[in-house]
């Protein structure tokens, strides 16, 4: 079950909102708890046990260890064993297709057969509740956060169905209070679903509409440079409008039932260098291999060389997390050779760009890197490749343009406007401050979102749900 379906929208969230606000307050985790495991056993019960086995391991871990003492040996020993099994968990389901292809791969070079193996299904959600995991673990470690007491307070977190799909990474400590009491008034409730409206429309309308050109030009055999760079830019903006319209109805959510998740976007398309796009890009994962990953390899404490090899592979790190595929790897170590040749940069005394030109090479390098991101493999990506320095001709190819409708071109072209819209600020007055708006601008600020919507549940009906790009990782 996606939120952009009308088995969400006309079903389960109704079921929820009613069995929410009937039941007591001091209840009110129970049906968070039980109809997030039922959001989340829609697509497969038999891996709601997959969730559940890391719960209560790692719950009951963390009581151990606090009962023993974090910073002691044996401690120290639960925390390895803590990790150990939820990253284990990860890994053989995430990459162990990885590994035996590539180990037959390596037998078939050599003369030998295949080794017989079964593909193994990859748990939706699972890479986000195993980070909430490896979090907790080390927060309680580290001294950072105190344990709960509470199994329902710790299962109700890491089950809110608004985030436990895809995000954003919510560690225990940023919700630790309200899990105990929380705020319910009318107008947190609007402004919830004010922004569960606005990502509806930025996931339907935008996205799911420029996806169907991106399609297309990732499918074609011998794109052109135009064909090319029109996929490139296409997928950019549908990647972005997916992820950052999902985090804001996951957001949109919480905030209905008195939660306040920490925002994952912050308009990462004006960034004007590559170390702002990722502190602007999907932040709650930024955040966690900086906290968990980066500083734990040592940071900046270590000279020159080790930083630079720590933001490298850190950055890889982080596009192995994604998928167990060459594609991803190789979008984290170009990643982390751009964050290490930007510290370069700044560490030898030089100005920052202006920003016109440090956000035109930004785009540049973010585009060039989602065509491998999105790229089925290698081979699919240095097709794209080519067909963007023109190997294959310069203009649109009629098998690409017969595809592609003036609607998607407009689509295309509304949602670059909206992208660079914040430069504007308080110039435009429904960018501004409701309070600081006109009646006219403030009617608008409420009633767009609604507009936007209700055109989301008619394209909704006119074609099928699409799953959201970030459900894969």
């Amino acid at each position: 079950m996606i939120f952009a379906s009308f088995e969400f929208l006309c079903l389960f969230l109704p079921l929820f909102f009613a069995a929410y606000f009937l039941t007591p307050f001091r209840h009110r985790n129970w049906p968070i708890l039980i109809l997030s495991w039922a959001f989340y056993a829609w697509w497969r019960v038999d891996f709601l046990l997959l969730l559940l086995f890391c719960t209560i391991f790692t719950f009951y871990t963390v009581r151990l260890m606090d009962r023993i003492g974090p910073q002691t040996r044996q401690g120290t020993w639960l925390l390895v064993i803590g990790l150990a099994g939820n990253l284990g968990v990860l890994a053989y389901f995430k990459y162990a297709n990885f590994g035996v292809g590539a180990f037959n791969d390596v037998r078939a070079s050599m003369g030998f057969g295949p080794v017989p193996w079964t593909e193994i299904i990859l748990p939706i959600g699972l890479s986000f509740y195993v980070l909430q995991s490896v979090s907790y673990l080390v927060d309680i470690w580290r001294g950072t956060v105190p344990v709960t007491r509470k199994l329902l307070d710790y299962a109700t977190y890491k089950a809110i169905f608004s985030q436990l799909i895809a995000g954003p990474i919510v560690r225990y400590a940023e919700i630790k209070d309200e899990l105990v009491s929380r705020p319910h008034t009318l107008a947190q409730f609007g402004l919830g679903a004010r922004r569960f409206m606005i990502g509806f429309a930025m996931k339907v309308c935008l996205a799911d509409t420029v996806a169907l050109v991106a399609d297309a030009a990732f499918a074609l055999p011998n794109p052109t440079l135009a064909d090319a760079w029109t996929g490139a830019i296409a997928y950019t903006l549908q990647l972005y409008f997916d992820f950052a319209g999902y985090s804001a109805m996951a957001i949109g959510l919480a905030l209905m039932i008195g939660f306040h998740f920490p925002e994952n976007f912050n308009h990462p398309y004006l960034s004007g260098s590559i170390q702002a796009f990722w502190q602007r890009w999907h932040m709650t994962l930024s955040r966690f291999l900086r906290d968990y990953l980066y500083i734990s390899l040592g940071g900046n404490r270590k000279g020159r060389f080790r930083t630079y090899l720590n933001l490298f592979l850190t950055m890889v790190i982080g596009g192995l997390w994604h998928g167990a595929n060459w594609t991803f790897i190789i979008w984290g170590a170009w990643h982390g050779a751009l964050l290490a040749a930007h510290r370069l940069w700044q560490q030898a005394g030089h100005r920052p760009m202006p920003w016109i030109l440090g956000n035109a090479l930004t785009m540049l390098a973010a585009v060039i890197g989602w065509v491998v991101f999105r790229a089925h493999d290698l081979g699919n990506a240095a097709t794209m490749y080519g067909g963007m320095i023109g190997v294959n001709g310069a203009g649109l190819s009629d098998e690409l343009a017969w595809q592609v409708t003036p609607d998607q071109w407009w689509t295309m072209l509304i949602a670059v406007v909206l992208v660079y819209l914040p430069l504007l600020g308080p110039r435009l007055p429904v960018l501004r401050a409701p309070e600081l708006m006109g009646s006219y601008w403030r009617g608008l600020w409420v009633v767009g979102p609604l507009l936007g919507f209700l055109l989301g549940v008619v394209l909704l009906y006119s074609r099928a749900a699409v799953p959201f790009l970030y459900f894969q990782f």
